[in-house]
Order: C-alpha cells, then sequence, then structure tokens
C-alpha cells in the first residue's frame, strides 16, 4: 500500500491541495480554493488549501481535519485504514466514496 493514501483509500498525492503543499504551489492553491469554494458553496480560501495528507503528521485541510466522517471513525478506531477495519465491506460512509472511486478500494485491500 502507498504510503501517502487516506483511511478512505483515496491516493493523497494525486489530491490538489497535498500537490500545492509538498510544491508550494500558490497557483495551484488559489485554483484548488476556486474549485473547491464553488463546489461547497463554502468560503475556502487559498490559505486554507495544505496538506500533508491525511494519514501523515502536519498539517490538514479544514475538511480533513475537522469534517471528514472517514477519518473520524478511522481515528476514533485506531485503524491504518478503512482496509482494517471490521465494517470494511458493509459502512455506508466508505461506500460513497469506493463507489465512486473504484481506485480507493483497490488501494484498501492492496
Amino acid at each position: 500500500m502507498k504510503k501517502i493514501i487516506g483511511y478512505c483509500g483515496l491516493d493523497c498525492e494525486r489530491c490538489d491541495a497535498y500537490i500545492a503543499t509538498v510544491n508550494d504551489d500558490q497557483a495551484l492553491r488559489e485554483k484548488t480554493a476556486r474549485l473547491w469554494a464553488e463546489l461547497n458553496q463554502a468560503p475556502i480560501l487559498p490559505e486554507h488549501i495544505n496538506c500533508d495528507g491525511c494519514r501523515m503528521n502536519g498539517v490538514k485541510t479544514v475538511f480533513c481535519e475537522s469534517l471528514c466522517a472517514i477519518r473520524q471513525c478511522a481515528v476514533k478506531k485506531g485503524v491504518d485504514t478503512c482496509g482494517d477495519c471490521a465494517e470494511f465491506k458493509t459502512c455506508s460512509v466508505l461506500k460513497a466514496i469506493t463507489e465512486h472511486n473504484p481506485s480507493a478500494l483497490e488501494n484498501l485491500k492492496g
């Protein structure tokens, strides 16, 4: 399994917030903030677009740090990823991610 996989199986290395952070790319932060603000109808600013990865030490986006139900659950249960959880196959919250992102499911199985 890749090291920078989120609890849900998404590849953090493909996330624009992660890419902007590791490359200190202000233009990508601004572009991502505009897109995420529009998609979420929320006030997301470029300074909010910083993340070292869901399971890594360091900075996280506000969503990943405080609002992501999957991350909160995994941290509470003490699992490395959702793939290690006894409810992995039946979790409706995780299914919302994996049914639209088959690669996330493969990452969790891997």
